[in-house]
């Protein structure tokens, strides 16, 4: 019986325990045998439905085109890298997935040789004309061009480009002068399948850490390239790749409905740590069961915090990613679950997150951008105006930490002793520097002015949402202390992104996770190549990208880490963000949901959980 049938019958049967109700319950006898195995009956047959909300609308499951965390976290459940991250190890550790074992890599770190598993297949596609499609090495040297193919306009291409696979670069650039499709049947000597199932990849420069690059299917997962052309600019509403999980339904920032692929070759297996009794508890449970164990995901928008968190109270929801922080003094106090949820068996997962929050300065823009030392001063002025602790206190009731450097807990270069100014609130000093470089009140009408006279009035891009509304008051109270205006522009987020990697807003609030434990993917967001992807700041600085890319030849050591502390300290004296904080994330889940561990710095985990609905209330199945 198909999952799509079972559904039906799910709604059926709320449909016909409401009518019961309207009757008085009258349907059956108390003592009727059908009464009496009805529950019980519907528990087996009732598919398992893994129902939770996204606070942030999709962009599309494109994955050469999308840049947010959301939209990745669909299509990593789809597509499928050639290495993941053992879900129960800790510290994390590296596996292949659809590679047949660890790539063979030269001495040099240049030269990176994997195999491929024969024996992987797509989920069924008209695409494929009704015939089976074998995953092969081909398609992972396709899914890499695909980001260097100018027509795609990939915000992600500054992160292939640093790593110089041979030829591709050139590549590109032929593609851009003379203004000709990209050429995907030239054969790049350093993105190739030298036969159906190796693929070697060649740079130019020592990559270390490439393998961590690879272990990404949210963007570097296998993808067939008559996929891509059978659907052309319809790409993003139809990902078909080898994962877990196929797209079963998607209304644009509403629905994203995800049934399990019936083919999925997979077992429950993982090396959780021996003194690990959570993890080694969940091995023992799920060792060996097929993959995924859900039948279904549905994944709803709704970006108000409240409704969201009424939602999961209400069990219209299973699972709450992220606990809004308006509710973490009545949900976790002191960062434990209130009582009240612990007797109605709600767990709590609450952890460090490997994120932080910041806010942008446009580089390019002619009133908060520049490099001159005015520039610098108002930038930095501002930021020490701005109360991070009262930030954290109030709006996002304790759930965080200052940042003091752009580098994210749980990564190299992330050292929580390191101390800046992006940790100050400072007024007095903010309006000494700007009183030192010209920006005073010329005109008398109690507002500070540009050095040249003209008015100085900030725009801050932000979203309809009450958290945002709380840290817009925030910032207006801040910067009216040390008189100056700002007004507030409101869209969507995804509005917001798309302003944003055009350069044409000028100071906007953003947030960034981790997606592999080398923190130098932090530092991208000032790296001058990357302008318009993850350097949404459009932060430019020759030295700062000679560091960049010397970092990357260099192996994990002291040498390494010294040049994390140089670049940190490039950026706090620019100043092109503002670093705001790093936030604890509270995962919650209902008593029925079973298995659940929060990732680090991957983002698929569905596979993983199992639901039991002889716990769900009748309702909710």
């Amino acid at each position: 019986m198909t999952v799509s049938v079972l559904f039906s019958r799910r709604r059926a049967a709320h449909t016909l325990g409401a009518l019961a109700l309207a009757c008085g319950g009258l349907i059956a006898p108390a003592s009727s045998p059908l009464a009496a195995d009805a529950p019980a009956a519907a528990a087996a047959t009732a598919p398992k439905v893994l129902r939770y909300a996204f606070r942030v609308a999709e962009t599309g499951f494109d994955p050469a085109r999308v840049s947010d965390l959301y939209s990745r976290i669909v299509i990593s459940h789809m597509l499928e890298g050639l290495y993941t991250y053992d879900h129960l190890a800790r510290p994390i550790k590296m596996k292949p997935l659809t590679a047949a074992g660890m790539p063979e890599i030269s001495a040099d770190f240049k030269v990176f040789t994997i195999k491929v598993q024969p024996g992987i297949y797509f989920t069924d596609d008209p695409a494929f004309k009704g015939k089976k499609r074998e995953l092969v090495a081909a398609d992972y040297a396709y899914a890499i061009k695909r980001f260097a193919d100018p027509s795609t306009k990939s915000p992600g291409w500054g992160d292939l480009e640093e790593l110089n696979f041979i030829g591709l670069n050139a590549l590109r650039k032929e593609a851009l002068d003379k203004r000709k499709p990209f050429d995907y049947d030239r054969e790049v000597p350093g993105v190739r399948a030298i036969d159906r199932y190796t693929l070697r990849l060649e740079v130019t420069e020592s990559r270390p850490r490439l393998t961590e690059t690879l272990a990404s299917g949210d963007t570097l997962g296998g993808i067939a390239r008559e996929v891509v052309e059978f659907y052309g600019d319809k790409i993003a509403e139809h990902p078909v790749g080898t994962g877990p999980f196929k797209l079963a339904q998607w209304r644009r920032s509403s629905l994203i409905a995800l049934e399990k692929n019936p083919d999925y070759r997979l077992r429950y297996d993982a090396e959780p740590a021996a003194d690990d009794a959570a993890g080694q508890a969940m091995l023992a449970k799920y060792k060996g069961r097929q993959l995924p164990m859900v039948d279904r995901v549905e994944v709803s928008i709704i970006e108000e915090n409240q409704p969201r968190w009424l939602s999961f109270l209400n069990k219209q929801q299973d699972f709450l990613d992220r606990l809004p922080e308006d509710f973490a003094t009545i949900a976790i106090p002191g960062g434990k679950l209130a009582p009240n949820l612990a007797k109605q068996g709600i767990q709590a997962f609450r952890q460090l997150n490997p994120d932080i929050v910041l806010t942008l300065y446009n580089m390019e823009d002619p009133v908060v951008g520049g490099y001159t030392p005015e520039k610098i001063a108002l930038r930095r002025a501002v930021n020490m105006a701005i109360d991070i602790e009262r930030e954290i206190n109030l709006v996002r009731r304790g759930q965080g930490i200052p940042a003091q450097a752009i580098t994210v807990p749980h990564t190299t270069g992330f050292d929580p002793k390191f101390k800046s100014e992006m940790g100050d609130f400072d007024p007095a000093r903010a309006r000494a520097l700007l009183d030192l470089y010209g920006y005073v009140d010329k005109d008398g009408d109690g507002w500070r002015d540009l050095p040249d006279g003209s008015p100085l009035k900030l725009t801050k891009n932000t979203q309809p949402d009450q958290q945002s509304r709380q840290l817009d008051d925030l910032w207006q109270r801040n910067l009216k202390a040390i008189g100056i205006r700002i007004e507030f522009k409101s869209a969507k987020w995804p509005e917001n992104l798309k302003a944003a990697q055009a350069g044409k807003l000028q100071m906007w609030g953003v947030a960034s996770s981790a997606s592999q434990r080398d923190g130098q993917s932090a530092l991208g967001r000032l790296y001058g190549p990357m302008k318009g992807g993850a350097n949404l700041a459009r932060f430019q600085n020759d030295t700062f990208d000679a560091i960049y890319t010397k970092m990357q030849g260099l192996p994990d050591g002291p040498e390494r880490e010294a040049l994390f502390v140089e670049a940190k300290r490039i950026s706090v004296a620019y100043a092109p963000y503002k670093n705001h904080l790093h936030r604890f994330v509270t995962d919650m889940a209902h008593p029925w949901v079973e298995g659940y561990r929060r990732p680090l710095f991957w983002q698929d985990w569905w596979q993983y959980v199992d639901i039991d609905t002889s716990k769900q209330p009748v309702s909710t199945r």
